[in-house]
């Protein structure tokens, strides 16, 4: 009985590469988590809890991010996949290790909170880079009948590591009612090692180069293929306009303190509710995919989780607002795997490092947008009309592109995995 039950659902952790990937992949997001989690608290709480700190520091990362995808996705398309990400991971200790320097007392260096705007500045750099490598890598280490199985556990320990690293952090910087960002920056260099040593015992890959095309030209190809497949164009519009307006998260350590009043301690576990409802929603779909009804199941997830999101907003209690948010997490997370179930089945592999870059910036990208727009709108209009509002827009997105691509809600992916 287990036998076949680890043959059905977990056949894919059978492939080595497959387990090097996953273990990499989680403990660097552990660690970015944690990271920026940390950067995030101290630009709050140690620079007079300025709300458009939080917008600035989404700024920071989203700028140097967008810029530098048009470029990356062509390197992950003509140098080694893995390399790049080595060469990215030992770039974000580096970080981690300027973060401890940027904290030493004596050296009196965070007087204001601008060290870590210039950190956050290189994290989107390079994140671009890891960005464009990830996915990529990914397809070339299991069979296009896996896909579905690998974009599921991806997510899966994705969120794992989403939801452990706020709450260590926040954790961690508060311990013993002092702000301690120092031993958290430590544990991230450590927690990065690990990362890269996983990922140096991935297997080499095969390259494919396009050795014909100019920066410009292979740039030009990933666009016009994302834009002439009206489905991936759809699928990455949802998401895009959904993470660009509900961006609830990127405000929460105000919403923690002046609607909630709560904690510092108490953000971390507030902060990863959305990524508890994944994790849940992730497991769920491990056992029944969201393949046959997959583009129904795109434009109610990303339906759910603007209705959530409005309903998040008028919560004054920890526990219920902790629930609005773990089913805004849950529902978003079928979105993110049927789309990137999308990108790998409908993406030949000499492209999929410029796909994944336009999809980072798609999605990647509006994160930190989001953030920015959360937070200038909060400025503007208050905090809970602006979490409002952006749920508000996103179900009028899903509504729009329903109507605008009414195919999308047809697609059956078991059609693309047999091809």
């Amino acid at each position: 009985m287990i036998k076949l039950f680890t043959k059905k659902y977990l056949d894919v952790f059978y492939i080595k590469d497959f387990r090097n990937f996953i273990l990499g992949r989680f403990f660097l997001t552990l660690a970015i988590q944690m990271q920026m989690t940390t950067i995030g608290l101290q630009a709050y709480y140690e620079f007079n809890k300025e709300i458009m700190v939080l917008g600035y520091i989404s700024l920071s990362e989203v700028i140097p991010f967008v810029i530098t995808s048009f470029f990356s996705g062509h390197v992950a398309d003509v140098y080694d996949r893995r390399k790049i990400i080595l060469i990215s991971t030992f770039l974000l200790l580096l970080g981690s290790f300027l973060l401890v320097f940027f904290c030493i007392p004596s050296l009196n260096l965070l007087t204001t909170y601008f060290p870590l705007l210039l950190i956050v500045v290189l994290f989107g750099i390079i994140r671009s880079f890891l960005a464009a490598a990830m996915s990529p890598l990914m397809s070339q280490l299991v069979d296009r009948s896996y896909y579905t199985k690998a974009a599921t556990w991806n997510s899966t320990f994705w969120h794992i590591g989403a939801i452990a690293g706020p709450v260590l952090a926040s954790w961690l910087y508060t311990f013993n009612g002092t702000f301690n960002a120092k031993t958290t920056y430590l544990i991230n260099c450590i927690l990065f090692l690990i990362g890269l040593f996983a990922h140096l015992r991935i297997s080499k890959q095969p390259q494919v180069k396009n050795t014909e095309e100019s920066v410009v030209e292979s740039l030009k190809a990933g666009l016009k293929f994302v834009f002439k497949t009206k489905i991936l164009l759809s699928a990455l519009s949802l998401d895009l306009f959904a993470v660009l307006f509900g961006g609830a998260v990127a405000i929460l350590q105000v919403f923690n303190d002046q609607v909630l009043h709560a904690n510092p301690s108490d953000f971390g576990l507030l902060r990863t509710a959305p990524a508890i409802g994944a994790v849940v929603s992730a497991f769920i779909m491990a056992f029944y995919p969201p393949e046959k009804k997959a583009g129904k199941w795109l434009l109610f997830g990303v339906f759910a989780f603007g209705l959530f999101t409005i309903l998040f907003a008028f919560c004054t209690n920890y526990w219920l607002a902790f629930c609005m948010l773990f089913l805004t997490g849950a529902f978003d997370n079928i979105s993110v795997v049927v789309r990137h179930s999308i990108l790998q089945l409908m993406t030949p592999d000499n492209m999929r490092g410029r796909v994944s870059a336009v999809n980072s910036i798609f999605i990647g990208s509006s994160n930190e947008l989001g953030g920015f727009e959360s937070a200038l709108a909060g400025k503007l209009i208050g905090l809970v009309p602006s979490i409002v509002f952006g749920g508000s827009m996103t179900i009028l997105v899903v509504a729009i592109i329903n109507k605008l691509n009414p195919k999308l809600k047809n697609l059956d992916m078991q059609e693309f995995v047999k091809k």
